[in-house]
């Protein structure tokens, strides 16, 4: 199987990865060793704690999801309102029964007022006996207040972030999202492989939701879509748990403001066949279901209406080498994108960040790639859109402008 030079060096960097070379890479191996090691939560010993601070996901037009995690299995509720007030309540019902005795906490804000800004605080009570008949409450515990402004889908303008193939370095979140600096921008996107496999909850903890909080994800939404990697370890069929993304899905859609996006699970990059997987991965169905509610995305009224149309996807089905999840990529979307002409496609997984121009028979749109782990090959992607053009820029970690594109 023929690898080009950019699949060669992915591959390369991630079999140093894999073996002994983690020790070499400052910073991975130390938060690796100890997320495989710490065990799951003491709820019997410890006291009622934060596991991390609430981090926003913007599930669908005017509502904001709430997450966060807890040392002990408690009863959770957000307070949140406009004017700096806490004056409303939410908590999550299923079925009937109000959410209580877990540590993984999602709350949807729903029918929020477009362009508001809220406040709101994550309150945790917790629980000491839960028998049939007889629950005995503990203590509360708050978080701060914070804030965010609700989503207008009707917005004559929508701006966001895109950070890709973060593999396991936290530390290159709060630095990526810093080249922005002070400009405005409504949600971030994680176009994936934010961390080499997944191994436990701690993992996702220290990785991603504490630098996500620590900067951004308080008071600004983002959305998640799983790369290669995310799929890989003992805990990726726990991952989504963690993310609340449009229709709570893996791939969904969206519309807001100018611009209607679709997003892809492209999964895996091997066969399903490969000894690597032991015959418990099924990728190549999950594609044709995905290429199936595809077609059904670009044939909607609201595709055909928006003034942009992007598809966000972790492989690049072109400049990606030929690998059999490249390849099965382009053959169950790369004719849809045509056929019903996309605007632009922005993708991962290879490191070697590019811009590539249309070109007739193949991609007959641009097709962005964002960078990879490496100090000088981290990249940052910008889309700023408005009913006359979407403009896509993309910066390398230490601010030099390495690409742009406009529609």
């Amino acid at each position: 199987m023929k690898k080009t030079n950019s699949e060669q060096s992915r591959r390369s960097f991630l079999g140093v990865l894999s073996k002994a070379g983690l020790l070499s890479i400052s910073g991975i191996a130390p938060a690796i060793a100890q997320a495989g090691t710490l065990a799951a939560p003491n709820t019997n010993n410890t006291d009622l704690t934060f596991l991390c601070k609430p981090y926003l996901q913007y599930p669908g037009p005017q509502t904001i999801s709430v997450m966060w995690l807890t040392s002990r299995p408690c009863y959770s509720w957000v307070e949140y309102g406009v004017n700096g007030q806490l004056n409303q309540k939410a908590h999550h019902v299923t079925n009937g029964l109000v959410d209580a005795n877990n540590r993984l906490h999602r709350i949807s804000l729903e029918n929020l007022e477009p362009g508001k800004q809220y406040s709101y605080k994550v309150c945790s009570k917790d629980i000491l006996l839960f028998e049939p008949y007889k629950l005995v409450y503990g203590a509360t515990i708050e978080s701060e207040i914070y804030t965010f402004t609700a989503p207008d889908p009707q917005a004559k303008e929508v701006s966001w972030l895109i950070l890709n193939d973060i593999h396991d370095r936290p530390a290159s979140i709060p630095h990526l999202m810093g080249l922005n600096g002070q400009a405005p921008y409504d949600f971030v996107f994680f176009n994936g492989d934010i961390f080499d496999y997944q191994l436990d909850e701690q993992q996702i903890i220290d990785h991603m939701l504490a630098p996500c909080s620590d900067t951004f994800s308080t008071q600004t939404p983002f959305m998640y879509v799983r790369g290669n990697h995310e799929t890989r370890g003992k805990y990726a069929r726990e991952w989504h748990q963690y993310f609340d993304n449009p229709g709570n899905g893996s791939y969904f859609s969206f519309h807001i403001g100018p611009v209607f996006a679709i997003v892809l699970d492209t999964g895996e990059d091997k066969e399903d066949e490969h000894p690597a997987y032991a015959g418990i991965v099924d990728f190549d169905a999950y594609r044709a279901q995905q290429a199936k509610w595809l077609e059904q995305q670009l044939q909607s009224p609201a595709f055909k209406k928006a003034k942009h149309k992007v598809v966000m996807m972790h492989i690049p089905h072109y400049h990606s080498g030929d690998w059999h999840g490249v390849k099965h990529c382009r053959e169950m979307f790369g004719d849809l994108f045509n056929r019903y002409k996309i605007d632009i496609l922005i993708c991962g997984h290879t490191h070697q960040y590019g811009v590539y121009a249309p070109v007739k028979g193949q991609h007959e749109y641009p097709l962005i790639i964002g960078g990879g782990p490496k100090d000088g090959y981290r990249t940052l992607i910008k889309i700023k859109a408005d009913q006359q053009k979407l403009v896509l820029t993309m910066l390398k970690d230490d601010g030099t402008k390495v690409g742009e594109y406009t529609v």
